[in-house]
């Protein structure tokens, strides 16, 4: 349940395109990445978590959004990709789901 809203995505890029940390930062993941990394961190079947965390707890990482919600405007699918990414940052500071 906590991933259904994520697989929804359909790869289209339009959040990152749309998000103005991508714009001024080449080397920031964007919400893209980050929306797919949560998806997999997230599921419980995945073993890959811990790896996973340490490649977006990073400054070009999940701590660059700075919660504009352009992704969430731009996202045909209707994502709430700032929420994830948050639940994200969230799994970051405490490693909980």
């Amino acid at each position: 349940k906590i991933v259904d809203d994520v697989t929804k995505c359909i790869l289209c890029g339009a959040c990152s395109s749309s998000c103005p940390s991508s714009w001024y930062n080449p080397d920031y993941l964007g919400p893209n990445a980050l929306i797919k990394a949560f998806r997999f961190i997230a599921d419980t079947r995945d073993d890959g978590a811990t790896e996973r965390i340490a490649i977006v707890n990073d400054r070009d990482g999940a701590w660059r959004c700075h919660t504009i919600f352009n992704c969430v405007e731009a996202c045909p699918k209707e994502i709430n990709i700032t929420d994830a990414i948050a639940s994200l940052k969230k799994i970051i500071l405490y490693n909980k789901i």
